[in-house]
């Protein structure tokens, strides 16, 4: 399924066949359900017709769908995007998953969690944990202009802090020794491979938020190295990686002085390494 469809919406009875075959012909596999989406977005604006014709061409010249749409579906939520910014994938609700674990056994404790959504793009981590969870205190940063925006618009509503830099230099030093989670979605595609990425990826999200260096593990290892400085006593580092980089940011993380364990969920293909002080 097109990143950004819920399943859980019903598409339109009868998607306008033209628009089908447009979608099909620009190799778009689930054109029926994205020509539906397409129309619902426009469906009361003044001049709709209009309005569907620009969001159809720029998904046939190969725009995400989400950017199109405006919005990806994560973790049962809505997550308002930007152009150009990094779109929430599902294997990603598995950091979702475990950092809104680790946060609520906090708040089960009687304390508000301290959060903190480190390459946050649209900010979909703290969304989903602040959704779950109820009162955290959440910080969210990134380096990407365009994610910042889109977080700010996602996490402000929610009380949460959204500030702009590189990992751990954006964070404010109010934060040091204090976070709980500390989510973590880093790229790791190294940097040969990204030329082999899908064009909607490769060509329309910030390559800041897909290239890791040689390895792939470059922002890993410059997290793994500072991430106990801001951890709580018990706090826990949760990055998401590949199954094949796991054992490596496994390393890193006890490099940095915590204990690490790899998480995978094969259904999502997802592998996470969590790390705690």
């Amino acid at each position: 399924m097109p990143r950004g469809y819920d399943a859980r919406m019903p598409p339109a009875a009868h998607p306008d066949p033209a628009l089908v075959a447009r979608l099909r012909a620009a190799g778009c596999v689930f054109a029926e359900e994205e020509a539906s989406l397409l129309a619902t977005a426009v469906e009361g604006t003044p001049d709709a017709a209009a309005d569907l014709e620009r969001l159809v061409v720029r998904r046939v010249a190969g725009e995400p769908l989400e950017q199109v749409l405006g919005w990806a579906e994560f973790a049962g939520l809505r997550i308002l995007l930007e152009p150009g910014v990094f779109v929430p994938r599902r294997r990603t609700e598995l950091l979702a998953a475990e950092a809104t674990r680790l946060a609520q056994a906090v708040a089960d404790d009687g304390r508000v969690p301290v959060v903190v959504d480190l390459c946050c793009g649209a900010g979909a981590i703290g969304a989903a944990v602040a959704a779950a969870v109820g009162r955290i205190e959440l910080v969210a940063a990134d380096v990407d202009p365009a994610a910042v925006v889109a977080a700010r618009r996602n996490l402000e509503p929610l009380g949460a802090r959204v500030v702009a830099g590189d990992l751990f230099d954006a964070l404010p030093d109010d934060m040091r020794g204090r976070v709980d989670v500390l989510a973590v979605n880093a790229p790791y595609v190294p940097s040969a491979e990204i030329a082999m990425m899908p064009p909607e990826a490769r060509d329309h999200e910030a390559r800041v938020a897909l290239d890791g260096g040689a390895d792939g593990l470059d922002v890993h290892r410059r997290v793994a190295a500072s991430a106990a400085d801001w951890l709580a006593p018990g706090g826990h580092l949760l990055i998401e990686t590949s199954r094949g980089h796991s054992p490596v940011t496994a390393e890193l993380v006890i490099a940095g002085g915590l204990d690490a364990r790899i998480v995978r969920d094969d259904e999502l293909a997802a592998t996470v390494v969590i790390g705690r002080r």
